[in-house]
């Protein structure tokens, strides 16, 4: 999957940000909090499979798209649409993890014909107990301050296992992770590309966290083929809640349950959702 730099289309909606790479049919990649375009290429480059188009976005609120182009899910999948209008892409899979569920969801409810098969990794199924907490508050003032944040991705750099201790909390896990030289680059991305430009991924951030607060959706209206990929040990979005009645209520989706996976699960649990989604997009659809 060849490296390039995002572009930036002007839609009716407003701008959105994307990275187009890779050919043969398209995938959509949606990512979750603090995320970006660099998020959703890295999301497609865990769990994808080659001889495929991904197409990665920043949705609003962060880096290059601006919260204004979509504020609600339903938004966010008519600004999708809008993108693949001008890149006259007719249908896509879609991607996507965590708080990028939402929209995808509405994506597929919205935009049906256009959307061949759905992928929610990790992502709400209900609405979720999360307030805005004060630290967050904080956290968003000092985002703006460059130099701390430098400091701050220096600190985790240099002590990486006790950073990813706090997404991953079972010991030999953790040990089995750090030692797969391919999943740390790719986690690293993720777990340290979150510093850079990190005031640009604070308003989606926001965003994102008072969505799933509230979030429903008409599941049982769900009709395409849609895969669940969900951590059993989820503590930010715990199966019980989210992925469980995810598997439940979209007619004909099928799971896969990642034992011991926590938030993170498709890195610690990669070759398990690897399998599962070649497989699911090996599939014929009826």
């Amino acid at each position: 999957m060849e490296k390039s730099l995002p572009s930036i289309i002007n839609t009716s909606m407003g701008p959105i940000e994307y990275l187009d790479t890779g050919s043969g049919p398209a995938i959509l990649c949606i990512h979750g909090a603090m995320g970006g375009y660099d998020q959703s290429i890295t999301l497609a480059k865990t769990i994808g499979a080659p001889g495929y188009r991904y197409i990665a976005v920043s949705r609003p609120g962060y880096l290059g798209t601006p919260l204004s182009s979509g504020l609600t899910p339903e938004e966010q999948a008519d600004l999708l649409a809008k993108l693949l209008d001008a890149l006259q892409v007719k249908e896509v899979i879609v991607m996507a993890i965590s708080g990028g569920g939402p929209s995808a969801m509405q994506f597929a409810l919205r935009h049906n014909k256009r959307c061949q098969k759905l992928i929610l990794c990790s992502t709400v199924g209900s609405p979720a107990a999360n307030k805005i907490p004060m630290s967050f508050h904080v956290f968003t003032r000092l985002a703006r301050i460059k130099p701390l944040v430098r400091l701050l991705k220096r600190k985790t750099e240099a002590n990486l296992e006790q950073s990813m201790s706090k997404s991953i909390s079972d010991p030999e896990i953790l040990k089995k992770t750090l030692h797969n030289t391919e999943v740390m680059e790719l986690f690293k991305v993720v777990l340290l590309g979150s510093f850079d430009r990190m005031a640009d991924r604070v308003a989606g951030t926001k965003n994102d966290i008072r969505i799933s607060g509230q979030f429903t959706c008409q599941y049982e209206s769900i009709t395409v083929p849609t895969l669940i990929v969900h951590g059993s040990k989820d503590p930010l979005v715990p199966f019980e809640h989210h992925g469980k009645i995810l598997a439940e209520s979209i007619p004909g989706a099928k799971l896969c349950l990642l034992e011991g996976g926590e938030h993170v699960a498709i890195f610690t649990h990669r070759n398990q959702v690897q399998k599962a989604v070649k497989d699911f997009l090996n599939q014929t659809i009826l």
